[in-house]
């Protein structure tokens, strides 16, 4: 039998598996912040800061009264959280660092044989000089490798030292231990990682159910391709696998999309077919949310579902660019209703809104700019600038 889910309770089951449509209390503190980013899964980690860095709009969107501080002690001080990959570098759960293992060991196949082509002879040497002088010397960051000759560039141009650092994070001999001017600091994960979750270990059938079952919770109903993206730990074909093998404790369900009269097949966790209607009403206040969301990380899935097509603009050249270059997507209620264009001048202190974007059918009525004013003057709070300003021509015609 398979369960049909409408697209207006599919975006509103889709929004409460991520923290969407929690009504967190004030002043839950770091450990309710740990608890949301284990609802989550994990948070993405972005440098770039027009407004804020990614992971902090990220849980400033979800979690009253955030404050920069609170994540940085649940990673640098009670390190129940850690620092790694997923589809991208993101914020992630110690208690799942037993399962994060098997991306390391896929991580050194992969890794080393795509350097070993591109980086100078001697390469392994480098690699092992390195975690030598980590260990003898304790946190060490990339600048501190670097030689006087070395040009700056993207991931291309890194100089050896800083290749070194990245593959022994990446493969777990290293970790993040903490951060100067959003620059990474690195240490042995024995001195980093809590023994309790270093020295666990799971088989990999474990590892597979887990990364499956955890991935499926968050989405509430997904496709194999869907699971195996989530955390992007395992590969699809080992999502597709799972799901054939455990079809006795999954339900069939179809979904409705955005585009009527169309659907989706998907799965779900047959114990949770019966409760997945059971979630709050999202809140009808407009919310800027990061472009790195994890609410959008799926840009396939959010078109299918919300009927909205966002793409980051940072990397198109500027005459090509629809939008911006970085602009952030607008939820009320249910409905992705736009995009905006803004930017923290924090010189002039004020948050500088240059253009509003509404998908069409959606009207710029009186109370709809109300709470769009009202959020964009409590984001301008939280980034510590004194005002909004709105630049001429920033309203739709």
């Amino acid at each position: 039998m398979i369960t049909t889910i409408a697209n207006e309770d599919a975006r509103r089951i889709f929004l409460a598996r991520q923290g969407l449509c929690e009504r967190i209390p004030a002043g839950a503190g770091r450990q309710g912040l740990l608890s949301l980013i284990e609802m989550l899964g994990f948070v993405q980690v972005d440098s770039i800061r027009t407004v804020e860095r990614a992971h902090d709009l990220i849980l400033w969107s979800r979690f009253p009264g955030y404050r920069h501080a609170q994540l940085a002690d649940l990673l640098e001080k009670d390190r129940s959280l850690f620092e790694h990959w997923t589809h991208d570098a993101a914020i992630i759960p110690t208690r799942f660092y037993p399962y994060w293992k098997h991306r390391f060991a896929r991580e050194q196949v992969r890794l080393l044989e795509r350097w070993r082509k591109w980086r100078a002879a001697g390469f392994e040497e480098v690699i092992e000089e390195t975690l030598a002088m980590v260990r003898d010397s304790g946190p060490v960051m990339a600048r501190d490798l670097k030689s006087d000759e070395h040009v700056s560039g993207g991931w291309w141009n890194w100089h050896p030292g800083k290749t070194a650092l990245e593959y022994h994070w990446r493969t777990g001999n290293l970790s993040i231990c903490h951060r100067v001017n959003f620059q990474k600091a690195y240490n042995l994960s024995e001195r980093v990682i809590p023994d309790a979750w270093r020295n666990a270990s799971v088989d990999h059938d474990a590892f597979v159910d887990w990364a499956c079952r955890a991935a499926l919770t968050r989405l509430g109903f997904a496709t194999p391709g869907e699971i195996a993206a989530f955390f992007d730990i395992i590969t699809p074909q080992e999502a597709r696998a799972w799901v054939e093998a455990n079809r006795d404790g999954l339900a069939d369900v179809e979904i409705g999309l955005a585009e009527k009269g169309k659907s989706r097949q998907a799965v779900a966790l047959a114990e949770d077919v019966a409760s997945l209607h059971d979630v709050p009403e999202p809140p009808s206040r407009v919310r800027v949310l990061s472009p790195f969301d994890p609410l959008l990380r799926d840009r396939a899935r959010i078109e299918r579902l919300f009927g909205f097509f966002y793409r980051i603009e940072v990397f198109v050249p500027e005459p090509k660019r629809q939008y911006g270059y970085y602009v952030f997507p607008l939820l009320e209620g249910t409905k992705l209703i736009g995009r905006i264009d803004m930017k923290a001048e924090r010189k002039r202190d004020a948050l500088e809104v240059r253009q509003l974007w509404l998908e069409p059918g959606v009207k710029a009525s009186a109370g709809r700019l109300a709470k769009l004013d009202a959020e964009l003057a409590r984001l301008a709070r939280f980034t510590g600038v004194a005002r909004v300003e709105y630049l001429d021509g920033w309203q739709p015609g």
